[in-house]
């Protein structure tokens, strides 16, 4: 299923996609703001990724779509839901390349996958995390309409430094009763 914004398409990866994943992942300032973009990015390691997303997406455990410029095909960032089936909610996960880094496509494609979670996949609360040192995610966090949640201490490491996260959720009933 494609998505459509206002300047944007939201589309199924495919494994041309793999070259520009490498190109814009594979940035030093894109990688450190993620816990799962190697750094520096193998050669090959876009494809496998393509193919581990396409089968966690069979398995229902997963919505991934490449951002792209509606004048272009060009993959310009990624963004997801991981499912949590048990427990009927999902994690919300983007990145996008440097280069196109405030220009608001973050927020645009974000607030295109939470309606997708609600709607769609009938979530009943998304939620998302970002390191407390990267306000432009966080920040996206509350354009798109997440309540910040709390802190997580020191939750996760990453290039062998210890990083809080702040945390952020909307349940489907405030995203129901929200203009």
């Amino acid at each position: 299923m494609t998505l459509s914004t206002e300047r944007l398409i939201l589309r199924k990866l495919g494994t041309t996609d793999a070259k520009r994943i490498k190109e814009l992942a594979g940035d030093y300032d894109v990688a450190k703001t993620t816990l799962n973009i190697p750094h520096p990015y193998p050669e090959g390691s876009a494809v496998v990724f393509i193919h581990s997303v396409l089968e966690s997406e069979n398995k229902g455990q997963l919505a991934t779509y490449a951002i792209t410029k509606k004048e272009s095909d060009d993959l310009i960032g990624m963004v997801s839901i991981k499912v949590n089936s048990t427990f009927n909610r999902g994690e919300l996960g983007y990145w996008v390349g440097k280069p196109y880094w405030g220009q608001g496509y973050g927020t645009e494609a974000a607030k295109a996958l939470v309606h997708f979670g609600f709607e769609k996949l009938k979530l009943n609360r998304i939620y998302a995390q970002a390191f407390t040192t990267n306000p432009g995610s966080w920040r996206i966090m509350e354009k798109i309409g997440l309540t910040y949640e709390g802190t997580l201490r020191q939750h996760v490491s990453r290039f062998g430094e210890y990083y809080d996260l702040a945390q952020y959720g909307l349940l489907k009933e405030e995203y129901t009763a929200s203009p």
